[in-house]
């Protein structure tokens, strides 16, 4: 079950960088019209690949008397904080979330995804997975079946997840990680790519290297 993009009202997208960059690509490979970028307060108003700049975060009030539609167009990698407070503002401010899967990837209608997170070009997301709200699960990340990973987490370019794997809130997993099943990892845990993980990783944990575990 998903709460998925169901009309074809255009979406608003909260950042413009190189992560907003790919989502627009997925945006117009499953045809979803797109309204414009929100920009960080710091950043210019400059087009995202020929889409208009909509303001800052600060004029998203306004946005949303235009506008139903929204998504964190932000990346995560460090820290999942600049995501996570531009969802609540956007739920604060009662736009819709939806989830946004590539038609280049497979989702099983066995499993579920929260509001707001997005299936990138030739992920794959097996039956019984739970993945939560904002969550970014990038190009050829492969999740198997019955895992959990909690909201406001990225999985990486190529990561693997094997069988009921356990990632819990703002957690970010690198490129072409490889997790062992029933592997449990904690919150705000950041692992580097190319790692693989053979023993639960604590809360806060910065992994590096080839093999953890």
């Amino acid at each position: 079950m998903h709460i998925t993009y169901d009309d074809r009202s255009p979406i608003v997208l909260a950042g413009g960088g190189g992560h907003c960059h790919a989502v627009i690509d997925v945006l117009e490979s499953a045809d979803i019209p797109i309204a414009g970028v929100v920009h960080g307060p710091d950043c210019a108003l400059t087009p995202v690949l020929g889409y208009p700049p909509l303001g800052h975060d600060a004029d998203l009030p306004g946005l949303r008397k235009k506008f139903s539609q929204a998504l964190v167009t932000v990346g995560q990698i460090k820290t999942p904080r600049i995501r996570q407070t531009i969802f609540a503002k956007l739920r604060q401010l009662e736009f819709e979330l939806p989830v946004i899967i590539s038609p280049l990837a497979h989702v099983s209608r066995y499993s579920t995804i929260g509001e707001g997170s997005v299936v990138m070009h030739m992920a794959i997301v097996n039956a019984g997975t739970f993945i939560g709200n904002n969550c970014i699960i990038n190009s050829k990340g492969l999740i198997e079946h019955d895992c959990n990973i909690a909201d406001h987490c990225h999985i990486a370019v190529g990561a693997i997840l094997c069988g009921k794997v356990t990632v819990n809130e703002g957690t970010f997993i690198g490129a072409g990680v490889v997790i062992k099943q029933k592997i449990h990892i904690g919150k705000r845990v950041i692992i580097g790519c190319g790692t693989t993980i053979c023993d639960d990783v604590p809360d806060g944990t910065i992994v590096k290297g080839q093999h953890y575990g």
